[in-house]
């Protein structure tokens, strides 16, 4: 009796215990490692596991390899028109993601209006706030055909841009409105003459002006038959009442939006995780009318399963085709689906009520980024995202070569 009782008496060892799959995490893990998980009252598993040895004890290294990377990331663009692009970012850690989108905001460089010499004035914008606007007004030319004007350089046909706004609304005609096609570009440069104190000069010599061009802009290859312009000739940029003048010459030049958000290219860059909304039961009539009308964004819909007919195969013989009520599906009966899963924008008002949250599951994928860049019209925003991924590019080599 006792060796009986020993016998069923063992001593418990974690041994014992089954073995954890080795190579690949369990699904509550996977899930936390992959996955945002929306709840009604917040956000979980928001962080990144960069740690290389996290999961060492199952057998799977979570360290950063180039060849891992180079395998799983890719880009696929969604919509591409004139000046806005969407694209999805696969396979990629947020803080990259957010790296691009900063070099997009802050770091390409672009041609605005820096410099405003004003001649006369005499509408009721002050001077300060007319050369504000002037500067905000994209201009649609290469920033790469153009060179940085440093404090020490003369303007030249090289790193500067000229254009000339005179407007005059005569007296006793109604008042007009000035718009940014007025802005006329200068190719041969400034046409304002500098004063100068020394009376004695030359008055055969060719008067200074504010621009030393070796030559008109007009012969450069890419500006013959796209002249330099406003982006949108119907910008704003003041209102002139009878007897009221305008007459300034504008000078752009190269920089970048740390610099001033006149030189930022992009009108927005933003990014967001997919969204992954999965239901966790099969949720049918009412229910599924309720879930539908949930949705402001209109991401669920119903699907009918009383109609349409069923195929019976035996193997890969098709043996016939029967209508579903034969199959003991009613008529009449209805199910959610999820149709447009892009769409959701995590208001997060489909879980909310009475046990919504365990027939319905909000998440966003971690590496999976939907990715919008608007251009403000400099260049195109296929050229944008590539001019962005040099300059990241350029960071990572000065890094290496720091460290090496």
């Amino acid at each position: 009796m006792a060796e009986g009782a020993g016998e069923e008496k063992k001593k418990f060892s974690i041994w014992d215990l089954p073995d954890v799959p080795m190579g690949q995490l369990p699904p509550h893990l996977e899930l936390q490692r992959s996955r945002v998980s929306c709840n009604k009252d917040a956000p979980i598993h928001t962080e990144s596991i960069q740690y290389s040895g996290a999961y060492a004890s199952m057998g799977i290294d979570n360290s950063s390899r180039l060849d891992r990377f180079s395998n799983n990331f890719r880009v696929e663009v969604v919509r591409l028109n004139e000046d806005d692009m969407e694209f999805d970012m696969i396979g990629i850690d947020a803080a990259i993601a957010n790296s691009f989108r900063r070099i997009l905001i802050a770091e390409l460089p672009t041609m605005a209006i820096e410099k405003v010499l004003i001649a006369n004035n005499t509408s009721i914008i002050q001077d300060e706030v007319l050369a504000h606007r002037l500067g905000l007004v994209p201009i649609r030319v290469d920033p790469r055909l153009f060179d940085y004007l440093s404090e020490n350089d003369q303007p030249n046909e090289k790193n500067t841009i000229v254009f000339k706004l005179h407007v005059q609304c005569k007296r006793g005609s109604p008042r007009i409105t000035v718009k940014s096609d007025a802005l006329k570009w200068l190719p041969n440069g400034s046409e304002l003459v500098k004063e100068t104190r020394n009376a004695t000069s030359d008055s055969s010599s060719k008067p200074e002006t504010y621009t030393y061009f070796g030559c008109s802009q007009e012969t450069i290859p890419e500006f013959v038959k796209n002249p330099i312009i406003p982006k949108y000739p119907d910008i704003i940029i003041a209102k002139l009442g009878p007897g009221q003048e305008i007459e300034l010459e504008a000078h752009a030049v190269k920089g970048i939006g740390k610099t001033h958000a006149k030189w930022s290219p992009v009108a927005t860059a933003w990014y967001r995780m997919l969204p992954e909304v999965v239901l966790l039961e099969d949720i049918e009539d009412d229910l599924a009318e309720e879930l539908k009308s949930k949705c402001p964004v209109n991401v669920f819909d119903i699907e009918d399963l009383g109609k349409g007919t069923s195929h019976v195969k035996l193997g890969d013989i098709v043996l016939g085709t029967f209508p579903n009520e034969e199959f003991g599906c009613q008529a009449g009966r209805r199910r959610a689906t999820v149709a447009r899963p892009r769409a959701c924008t995590l208001c997060r008002e489909c879980i909310r009520g009475d046990d919504w949250e365990k027939r319905v599951a909000l998440r966003r994928v971690k590496d999976h980024f939907i990715f919008t860049i608007e251009s403000t019209g400099a260049l195109p925003p296929e050229v944008l995202f590539t001019e962005a991924v040099k300059i990241l590019e350029d960071k990572c080599e000065r890094v290496i070569t720091e460290l090496s």
